[in-house]
């Protein structure tokens, strides 16, 4: 039997691959739409209706103690910046020094959903490569620096957007009942998953002020405890219960000190076992940690991961020890007054205790990101509380961005 073929005119053959084209051009156009040019500050208007969305914004990044941010000018908002990730596997080098997560505990009374969201794959081009490196290289002055890098680094960001209404929820007593944020505490209410940056510039941050009042740090550390400086292989969580003999049982101090110390649990108890984890490492990446329940319980059913830096040296991470432990008791176990404190006051909070371990140790200065200098002995007795908070207070409000 003779088999015939479908037959189509020229005409209509033209006419399909016309069609073909016109749709293939049409995908491409809607992936392009896909991408909303945006900016930090509108963003930081209303984040869930930027929820999933793949941005595009030009932006400072600010890679500090216990921040990695992208930073707005003048948003008008309690935090004028959000969370920069990048997605999990990257193993880049920038990020946080310290950071604290909250994660729901097995035991957390409410059901917990993980969200649904887009993969994002990271272009590790030239121009990330520069971005990555920048962000990562260290300050160099004799003092310590908690956080402080030599860059100030700008860029057109593009990724994706995970913003939510209200970052982290409390009942009146400050109990947590939902963890829906981003980033150190899980306070911030947005974050950028980065997928590509372009148009990297960076800036060297002037540290010359901290330079001259440090220049003397490594020949004249000096120990209030009359020990030393902390050993090597020291457990810092010991060393800051420790530092509460240098300031007097039941004094405001010794009590403050003690309760960071504290919050990592009591002295002998094992490690982790009041549901706070402390880790070395990097975190840099997405984990979904906050978003899923952990394999333990907790005795508020939520678990604490503080995760330091493991390159600090000895004296560094007992500060950052005590910067943390105050977090996790100003979470897990609010005093009055502080049952919702956002980021300025827990922060704020944060650094006093880290103060605290300096004063303790002897030590001489200590220097913030952006060159502020939060700490020094030759200061005199009646000019220390007043210049303490001034720098703290500029630290804060021009640095990290945060407002009361």
């Amino acid at each position: 039997m003779l088999s015939i073929g479908t037959f189509e005119p020229a005409g209509e053959i033209e006419m399909k691959r016309l069609l073909a084209v016109g749709l293939v051009c049409a995908f491409s156009c809607c992936l392009h739409a896909q991408v909303v040019d945006t900016t930090v500050c509108d963003i930081l208007k209303n984040p869930a209706s930027f929820n999933g969305k793949i941005v595009r914004i030009k932006g400072t990044v600010e890679s500090g103690f216990d921040q990695f941010v992208i930073k707005g000018d003048k948003c008008g908002q309690k935090v004028n910046a959000f969370w920069l990730d990048y997605p999990e596997g990257s193993k880049a080098k920038a990020g946080p020094t310290a950071m604290l997560e909250l994660q729901p505990a097995a035991n957390f009374a409410e059901a917990v959903t993980a969200p649904q969201r887009a993969p994002v794959t990271l272009q590790k081009d030239k121009e990330f490569k520069k971005f990555d490196s920048e962000l990562a290289v260290p300050a160099k002055i004799n003092g310590m620096c908690l956080g402080c890098h030599r860059y100030q680094v700008s860029a057109t960001l593009v990724g994706r957007l995970d913003g939510v209404d209200e970052a982290l929820k409390r009942d009146p007593s400050g109990k947590i009942l939902s963890l829906s944020g981003f980033g150190n505490m899980n306070l911030y209410p947005a974050r950028l998953v980065l997928q590509s940056v372009s148009d990297v510039t960076s800036k060297e941050i002037d540290y010359s002020k901290a330079a001259a009042a440090s220049k003397e740090e490594a020949t004249r550390q000096a120990d209030a405890l009359g020990s030393g400086a902390p050993p090597v292989s020291i457990d810092p969580v010991a060393a800051n219960r420790k530092a509460v003999a240098a300031f007097g049982a039941g004094s405001q101090a010794a009590d403050q000190i003690a309760r960071a110390a504290n919050a990592f649990g009591k002295e002998g108890e094992k490690a982790g076992a009041n549901g706070v984890l402390l880790a070395g490492g990097n975190v840099n990446e997405v984990d979904g940690k906050s978003e899923v329940k952990g394999g333990q319980d907790s005795p508020d059913g939520i678990l604490y991961h503080v995760s330091i830096n493991s390159h600090l040296d000895d004296n560094a991470m007992v500060r950052a020890v005590a910067h943390m432990g105050q977090h996790v008791a100003d979470l897990r176990d609010p005093q009055k007054g502080y049952e919702q404190a956002g980021l300025y006051p827990l922060e704020f909070r944060g650094w006093s205790a880290t103060l605290l371990s300096v004063e303790a140790y002897g030590q001489k200065t200590l220097t913030l990101p952006g060159g502020v200098i939060l700490w020094d002995s030759t200061w005199t007795a009646s000019d220390k509380g007043t210049k303490v908070n001034a720098a703290l207070n500029d630290f804060l409000a021009t640095e990290a961005l945060l407002f009361r």
